[in-house]
């Protein structure tokens, strides 16, 4: 009779305490946080697991892609059903799969990458960028094979990748899990109820923030990301932000539109504190927001939220890179910025995650169980040829290939400092009137490297046109580039600074050089365009999509066309 009380009583001392949770909604978020970080934990040490065989992990990873099972025959490869997909006669590999027996015809005719199904995979020793190991950098000695690593993350793929990343447009659990458990470990305050604020633009549907399973750590609703205007989505969340003192993390889809909410707080901030003055409680917290805004705005985002801890982002490479540089020099002085997810494949597939929140770079497990990943090393030959995870050596870059989803197969991601391919995929991401294809990355650095030669001015935003789509307004000359910029600090040019981008282009592109010296390719033009310019262009784009570099569309030209002063 006793035990039969006994379970009673707890069993009612469980309901009573559930009850109190769920009535108490403090109590109830700390319970779900700590829940999901347990999760996350072990996600993690699971993701150890998998990566104590990485060829086993990416082999079970393949043909679940292909739909040919996890393998349950007796075949003699590290897989148990390597025989019943791969064979194994002569071309065979007992320690791994043959890529040219183990695919499916239907995956190398789906081959978007132009690598040859069948590749062999080269002897010379290989190397690959780590990422930390432990609490050091697992750095062998040159020479030194990967399988050979006495480290269990060196095997489980701890490799350092393009530090760029598509939109997260589809929930992943065990990204957000292992973010979370990451950000709190990093920052322990990081993850209290409504902490954070996301300025993120996201029209027709709701995609989740970062942390989306702990939704009382945001601090606005989701529908606030839905509004079909671009400006009035991010200025309701920004409204919303302000409301919050105690903020501790600032996430941001893209960190153009961080920074577009920042120059809407410029332009905008007597009218945000009237209607923050709406609120009685929120009375003091307007009259705070009128003083720091008549101070200037260097270091604003750390002064109107004391305790902020963290900046997040999707992406800190490519054309977001230009706008995290910029924020760091001066709204968002003195913070770090955390660059948490590395996707690609349609923005559908999560290929790895940056578990060092604190550190300056992002550096990102790239998880064997997530996708099928292949490497080209870089520069590549002719006749490329992939090697596989585990076959990778310390000290040469490569570029991803990725078969992440069922139907894409092999897909090549654009090198360091370009997006993956996702479903917003540009058209271009090199300039190119003759042939020459200046990369959107190399361009970026030439034309910085020419703002060095203007005092004061700094780059706002920029985008490149091909003079073939100006048409008859580009006048009778060579085929050329026109380039429009915002700039702060400088109202306008001479000739002989507009001369110094060109300038800067023969220097570090000998092929344009010579085009220019035959006359091939006209002289580069150069334009001021008036300021928020861009903002209202990247309204124009009608999703939230990384800004193009190269105009294709004569709307966006006109556009721009129409915002020049100089």
């Amino acid at each position: 009779m006793l035990p039969a009380v006994a379970v009673a009583a707890v069993v009612a001392v469980a309901v009573v305490a559930v009850a109190v949770a769920v009535a108490i909604p403090a109590l109830r978020h700390r319970l779900v946080r700590s829940a999901l970080r347990r999760a996350g934990g072990r996600y993690r040490r699971r993701l150890e697991a998998l990566g104590s065989d990485v060829r086993l992990s990416q082999e079970r990873r393949l043909r679940r892609l292909l739909g040919t099972g996890t393998g349950t025959g007796t075949g003699t490869g590290t897989a148990g059903g390597e025989r019943g997909a791969a064979g194994s006669g002569p071309g065979s590999r007992s320690h791994g799969f043959p890529f040219s027996l183990c695919l499916s015809r239907q995956a190398r005719r789906s081959s978007s990458s132009g690598i040859p199904w069948g590749s062999p995979v080269g002897t010379k020793p290989r190397a690959f960028r780590l990422a930390r190991c432990g609490s050091g950098l697992c750095c062998p000695a040159a020479g030194t094979p990967t399988p050979g690593c006495r480290y269990r993350e060196r095997r489980a793929g701890w490799a350092r990748v393009p530090a760029g990343s598509a939109l997260l447009t589809r929930r992943s659990p065990q990204g957000s899990l292992l973010y979370l458990d990451a950000l709190g470990a990093a920052f322990p305050r990081a993850l209290l109820r409504r902490g954070t604020a996301v300025l993120h633009w996201s029209p027709g549907r709701a995609r989740g923030p970062a942390g989306w399973p702990l939704p009382s750590l945001y601090c606005s609703p989701a529908a606030a990301a839905l509004l079909p205007s671009r400006a009035a989505a991010l200025r309701l969340q920004l409204l919303f932000a302000l409301r919050q003192r105690a903020l501790r993390v600032l996430e941001a889809g893209l960190a153009a539109e961080l920074q577009d909410a920042l120059l809407a707080l410029r332009a905008e901030w007597p009218r945000l504190a009237q209607e923050l003055e709406l609120g009685s409680p929120a009375a003091a917290r307007a009259a705070e927001l009128r003083a720091e805004c008549a101070r200037g705005f260097e270091g604003i985002v750390l002064r109107l939220w004391p305790q902020l801890e963290v900046v997040v982002v999707r992406t800190m490479r490519g054309t977001e890179r230009l706008y995290c540089d910029s924020l760091r020099q001066t709204d968002c002085q003195g913070l770090p910025f955390y660059c948490p997810f590395y996707q690609a494949a349609g923005g559908e597939s999560l290929l790895g995650v940056n578990l060092w929140p604190a550190e300056p770079e992002p550096r990102f497990l790239l998880c064997p169980d997530w996708a099928f990943c292949e490497f080209l090393p870089c520069p590549a030959s002719k006749e490329p040829r992939a090697v596989l995870l585990d076959e990778l050596w310390e000290g040469r870059e490569y570029r991803l290939v990725v078969t992440a989803q069922p139907g894409e197969y092999r897909c090549l991601l654009p090198g360091d400092g370009a997006h993956p391919v996702s479903l917003h995929r540009r058209e271009s991401q090199t300039l190119s009137v003759r042939g020459e294809s200046i990369p959107e990355e190399q361009f970026c650095q030439s034309l910085c490297r020419t703002l060095r030669m203007w005092p004061g001015a700094r780059l706002i935003d920029y985008v490149c046109v091909e003079s073939s789509l100006l048409g008859d307004s580009s006048g009778p000359c060579a085929p050329h580039y026109e380039v429009f910029m915002e700039l702060q600090g400088l109202r306008d040019l001479s000739e002989g600074q507009r001369y110094k981008l060109d300038q800067c282009l023969q220097e570090d592109f000998p092929i344009y050089k010579s085009f220019r010296f035959k006359g091939s390719i006209g002289p580069l033009r150069l334009h001021l365009v008036r300021p928020r310019t861009f903002t209202r262009l990247r309204e124009a784009l009608g999703c939230p999509v990384p800004m193009p570099r190269v105009l294709r569309e004569e709307r966006l030209l006109q556009l721009v066309q129409g915002s020049v002063i100089s």
